[in-house]
């Protein structure tokens, strides 16, 4: 009888699949015997395409490019199950990228820094797939994307698919950004991924094993000796204070010949390193490498690197030099990566540096992808291209005139649709929109204050002034992340697309905003 089963359920299997061609099904079977299913069904072309699954299941499908900050994010923070996500990244695991420096000198081991992403979604509610792979070109038009696998398995020419999404999710972070300088792919390390950590750290030690090698003059090893890190960001500070305590505090000791011949030298093409955070900051940083040693070199822009010398031009003056090393690691920020510029390409971004999305996340352009984190920045829209609308929004008794109580009783939604209307708040030093709307007029009464169309105009004419583009950090990548999985949460409410450039809250999405 269960024999009789395994042949019902196997003769479904080839009806419902008639590409399954010419293919023989043994069954073990009891007293000696066996049943033998066999199919001849006309062969039909199999592609690498991997669909939505369509009228089976009408789940529609995500497809999240990436599984660093915002992807991970995003993958964390979506509960909704009606969705059905395939993830593509070529690194199956996400890295907490901050401890990357601290990878480098053995501080924290590179295991403890990373996580498995099928360990991430195995527990979800939600349909999470995950693919192995890069994708090398996003066709925006027939919603696909190519991908092939990075592994060294030989697949018999099978490593390349396509996918098929219905939501696209594009967070495939950047790329260093060597500005072009010759030299700099084929002598210098980054350090943007776990795999770059680790080799500069076997790239350390054995700088330090060439330099006690006993051939050598004490000219050769301190060029061995001389590590340089360009670019004074968060990064190249961090790694350079990481490399100076280990090698202090850990490889004089097993080395101590060879003690007194390490430099390091930090090169900033800026008046100042870390000059995105407050001075107090940067001048604490300074000092503390003066005192440690580090050489900081100000306004010195590199040019050229060789095999064993790093060519830089000094900003103020012009002068350049040449200066021998014996690694290199290049911090000087981040660019787009190549698939990313095709993309761009497609949807007339071609001359912007990343790509461009709305408040909501939304790749400008296009009606269902997303871009999140280093890959993209979001295009805050201006108060003054929208104040007549504002205008008549809050002057709810159509008098042609917008007093400080009608005002305030849509302010929580300008901030909210216009953040830089706090910002501006704060940097004039004003306690509330009663004394930004006063500076328009001589009345001292606040609630008697009164504005015509042309006043409101003047009144917010500086607030986008305060416009600024958000960081590229894990902590904004992440919170672009969660921003976009309680989006698609409760998608009924955030497809809902009002028309008018003002939404104000309750009548669509919310805008992404940083947690405070």
């Amino acid at each position: 009888m269960s024999n009789f089963r395994f042949y019902q359920r196997a003769s479904r299997a080839f009806n419902d699949h008639p590409t399954l061609s010419k293919t023989l099904v043994v069954a073990a079977a009891f007293s000696g015997g066996s049943i033998v299913a066999y199919a001849d069904s006309k062969p039909q072309a199999i592609d690498s395409v991997v669909p939505s699954d369509g009228a089976a299941d009408p789940k529609k499908k995500i497809v999240v490019l990436g599984t660093g900050w915002a992807g991970t994010s995003f993958l964390k923070n979506l509960k909704n199950p009606s969705y059905e996500v395939q993830v593509v990244s070529p690194r199956n695991f996400f890295a907490f990228t901050p401890l990357l420096p601290s990878v480098t000198v053995g501080t924290v081991e590179a295991r403890s820094i990373v996580e498995p992403v099928r360990n991430i979604v195995r527990k979800k509610n939600v349909h999470v797939g995950f693919f192995e792979a890069e994708c090398y070109k996003i066709d925006a038009k027939n919603k696909r994307v190519y991908c092939r696998s990075t592994g060294d398995v030989d697949l018999n020419g099978n490593a390349e698919f396509v996918v098929d999404y219905d939501y696209l999710v594009v967070a495939m972070g950047a790329r260093a950004n060597t500005f072009n300088t010759p030299g700099v792919v084929e002598n210098c390390h980054f350090l943007k991924e776990l795999e770059d950590a680790l080799r500069i750290r076997r790239t350390v030690i054995d700088c330090f094993e060439k330099a006690s090698l006993p051939n050598l003059t004490d000219e050769e090893r301190r060029r061995i000796l001389h590590f340089v890190v360009v670019g004074g960001g968060p990064t190249g500070v961090e790694f350079a204070a990481e490399l100076h305590d280990f090698v202090n505090e850990d490889l004089v000791k097993l080395y101590p010949t060879v003690k007194d011949l390490v430099k390091i030298t930090l090169l900033e093409a800026g008046e100042h390193i870390l000059n995105m955070f407050d001075k107090r900051i940067t001048a604490f940083a300074e000092d503390k490498f003066k005192r440690d040693g580090i050489d900081v070199r100000l306004g010195s822009m590199v040019t050229k690197v060789s095999d064993k010398e790093i060519s830089t031009r000094e900003v103020k003056n012009g002068e350049v030099s040449s200066v021998p090393y014996g690694m290199v690691v290049w911090s000087t920020g981040i660019g787009t990566r190549p698939e990313i510029m095709d993309f761009m390409k497609q949807i007339s971004q071609a001359n912007r540096r990343v790509l461009a999305t709305d408040e909501w996340l939304r790749v400008e352009g296009t009606e269902s992808i997303y871009a999140l984190g280093d890959c993209a920045t979001i295009n805050q829209r201006k108060v003054m291209e929208d104040i007549s609308a504002i205008f008549n929004k809050a002057d709810k008794d159509k008098s042609g005139t917008l007093t400080v109580k009608e005002f305030q009783e849509v302010i929580h939604d300008v901030i909210e649709r216009y953040p830089q209307v706090e910002l501006y708040l704060k940097s004039m030093q004003m306690k509330n929109i009663a004394d930004l709307l006063k500076a328009a007029k001589t009345d001292d009464a606040k609630e008697s204050v009164e504005l015509n169309i042309e006043e409101f105009k003047k009144a917010l004419s500086q607030v986008d002034s305060q416009m600024k583009n958000l960081p590229a950090t894990a902590q904004v990548a992440a919170q672009q992340g969660a921003y976009l999985a309680k989006c698609f949460n409760r998608m009924e409410e955030c497809e809902r697309n009002p028309e008018g450039p003002l939404r104000f809250r309750g009548e669509g999405r919310h805008r992404f905003r940083p947690f405070r």
